[in-house]
């Protein structure tokens, strides 16, 4: 069974820092584009990164660029996201999300190109 488990969400006080973890198991994840995606209360879910299967190509939301950093481990089937400097705004759920190709396509944000998705994990900034 394909399963993607978020971990690595909390509370952090503003201008703080993050690492969340997305470790899939029934799959090999080195193969898969993986995305990350956030929703917060009553607003429409936002991309937030694409890291390609090899983790050469990244792709980030303006929003987080010079902020947030997608890595990953190919030999642990984890992919992270390291979050710097976090704003109040930054708060929501955060899903990471395994595409459908080994490349993040120009749309990649739209969200269309992934399939499996995690449970997501909750990330607030609040002093």
């Amino acid at each position: 069974q394909l399963q993607l488990v978020e971990s690595g969400g909390g509370l952090v006080q503003p201008g703080g820092s993050l690492r969340l973890s997305c470790a899939a198991s029934g799959f090999t994840l080195g193969t898969y584009a993986i995305g990350w995606f956030r929703q917060a209360p009553g607003k429409e879910r936002e991309g937030v990164s694409c890291i390609s299967s090899t983790g050469g190509r990244k792709n980030y939301a303006d929003s987080v660029k010079g902020r947030f950093t997608a890595s990953r481990d190919n030999a642990k089937n984890t992919v992270y996201l390291q979050m710097n400097s976090l704003k109040p705004e930054d708060t929501a759920i955060y899903y990471c999300t395994a595409s459908r190709n080994y490349y993040c396509s120009a749309y990649w944000d739209e969200g269309s190109e992934f399939g499996s998705w995690g449970q997501g994990t909750q990330v607030t900034v609040s002093s």
